[in-house]
């Protein structure tokens, strides 16, 4: 039986599904899975395979862990939630000694009775076989002895490794695992992902642009110093004539030839598959969105002035909780006064907001999918004229910006609309003199991407359909600030979350009030937390 969980007792309210006593039944499904990882294979190369890992298990302190979550590639190709994995998605169907063919492989970890007497139990094979619908898939250990020969294809591309993973006992785990990968794949041990992407643009390079490419490449070398230890590159940047630079060319080819492993590739594939969203992801990333809307209303009605910055967060996070969400998108942001001039204020610890604006950013996950929806509203319920004022521009901006989110426009619109707003404001208030001065008020970008990441991936290119994005524009004014002092510790950002349709943005995030009147109107509304008082404690 489905029970409807209704929060409180107000006008903004949505019904949450759960089955009875059981867990959640609104996960994607296995054929979603299926589908991504087809999409994957058609955009492979041909004689080629993708490999992809588990993400690495956190230490938080001695033997207690961070919560284990899921690489969200991985969770996107497999649906797999637990560590200690890899998947193998091969652009052509593979045979076995049996004459059985194949096309993709998932490794999981082994099931064990002990270890899930602790720690819950695990899927194994036979649950990856029957609820995520994996034809073959075999214990973590049996990797060691994979029937595969890794340098019989012409490309293995998979995410270089970043080494933040520790070594457990057993004898399959992460660790294990991608040592048996550097193994049977001739993993060099100088394996650097930018130096072969380096490589292969001399390789490509015509005699007629190698000197417009030695200068790309000398950026590069600029920013990364090891790049410049590289005798070939730096060689091939600082060559005085076309033939050295050839000669450079050849060998650059012989070294490309050593070895078939590729990191490029398969992120450009993730990204071109994750900046749209399908039907059945809209349903989760619509949820994790609204749930934080209502977090926001929830939160308004609750404010007042004696309020600590954590109980707020606090707020924000039981609203999220009692809808099922299971975490928080990335580290909430609640910044009251001058603390939300800075962007990325996690700290959430003084005790009283006072009558300050207080910055909300915040986002619940939902089953996979993150919200980002930024508030600010004064703690006493009434904005003064001068916080209404800097609030009234980022508002004009943010609606400039929602306008600009269209199918087609460069993914700069958005900024560049809402950017004029805001230097418009801030010279018609004297905040700034120059044109020039707006970037120290406003110093970040406004709009990225959404979905498994709160920044999602994507290719940066034209607006598609079915794309989310965030539009966030703020204005930031620290104590000390080079303009009169009625404006400092002022901050405000506003943040909501659009999908891109061929009709036009849609603010997925609208349900919490975003004009001064409306949040004034909303505050003055009775909180189920006016009488929840708890006893004092020394």
């Amino acid at each position: 039986m489905l029970r409807k969980i209704l929060l409180f007792t107000v006008p903004l309210l949505i019904a949450v599904h759960l089955s009875g006593q059981g867990t959640p039944t609104d996960f994607l499904s296995a054929d979603f899975h299926k589908e991504r990882r087809e999409a994957v294979r058609q955009m492979l190369p041909a004689n080629s395979v993708a490999v992809f890992f588990a993400n690495a298990e956190r230490n938080r302190a001695n033997d207690v862990d961070y919560i284990y979550h899921q690489d969200p590639d991985f969770y996107y190709l497999t649906g797999y939630k637990e560590p200690n994995a890899v998947l193998l998605v091969f652009s052509e169907n593979q045979s076995d000694t049996s004459g059985a063919t194949y096309n993709e492989m998932l490794y999981v970890q082994e099931r064990d009775p002990r270890a899930e007497q602790w720690n819950g139990k695990r899927l194994g094979v036979e649950g990856a076989k029957e609820q995520l619908g994996f034809d073959r898939a075999l214990n973590g250990g049996d990797f060691s002895n994979i029937p595969v020969d890794f340098k019989s294809f012409d490309m293995v591309t998979f995410f270089d490794f970043k080494n933040d993973f520790r070594d457990k006992r057993g004898g399959a785990d992460l660790f294990d695992l991608i040592k048996t990968f550097k193994i049977k794949t001739d993993y060099p041990s100088d394996y650097n992902p930018t130096k072969k992407r380096l490589y292969s643009m001399i390789k490509s390079t015509d005699v007629e642009n190698s000197a417009n490419v030695a200068q790309t490449l000398g950026r590069y070398l600029s920013r990364d110093t090891s790049l410049k230890e590289d005798e070939l590159l730096s060689g091939f940047v600082n060559a005085g004539d076309d033939g050295l630079r050839s000669d450079i060319k050849e060998k650059v080819s012989l070294k490309l030839e050593t070895n078939n492993l590729d990191s490029q590739l398969i992120a450009e594939i993730m990204s071109k598959l994750r900046e749209t969203k399908t039907k059945e992801e809209m349903v989760l990333l619509k949820k994790a969105v609204e749930i934080s809307a209502v977090g926001q209303a929830e939160v308004m009605k609750a404010m007042h002035p004696n309020m600590s910055e954590t109980e707020i967060q606090g707020v924000h996070e039981y609203v999220y909780k009692k809808y099922g969400a299971e975490y928080e998108g990335y580290p909430s942001i609640v910044g009251g006064g001058n603390n939300g001039c800075i962007l990325h204020y996690i700290e959430n610890n003084k005790t009283q907001v006072g009558n300050d604006l207080v910055l909300m950013d915040l986002g619940a996950e939902y089953h996979g999918y993150t919200a980002d929806v930024t508030r600010t509203i004064p703690a006493n319920g009434k904005f003064t004229p001068e916080q209404k004022q800097i609030y009234d521009i980022v508002y004009n901006a943010q609606e400039a910006g929602i306008k600009a989110s269209v199918v087609g426009a460069p993914f700069r619109a958005p900024g560049e609309a809402a950017s004029k707003v805001v230097t418009e404001g801030l010279l018609a208030l004297g905040i700034i003199k120059d044109a020039s001065e707006a970037r120290t008020y406003f110093p970040h970008g406004t709009s990225h991407y959404l979905g498994l990441d709160v920044h999602d991936k994507g290719t940066y290119g034209p607006y598609k359909a079915n794309t989310v994005i965030t539009v966030e524009p703020g204005i930031y004014i620290p104590e000390g600030s080079d303009c009169d002092k009625k404006w400092w510790g002022i901050a405000v950002r506003i943040e909501d979350d659009i999908l891109i349709t061929d009709n036009g943005p849609v603010n997925l995030s609208d349900m919490a009030p975003r004009t001064t009147e409306a949040i004034e109107a909303m505050m003055k509304l009775p909180s189920p937390l006016d009488d929840f008082t708890l006893p004092t404690l020394d």
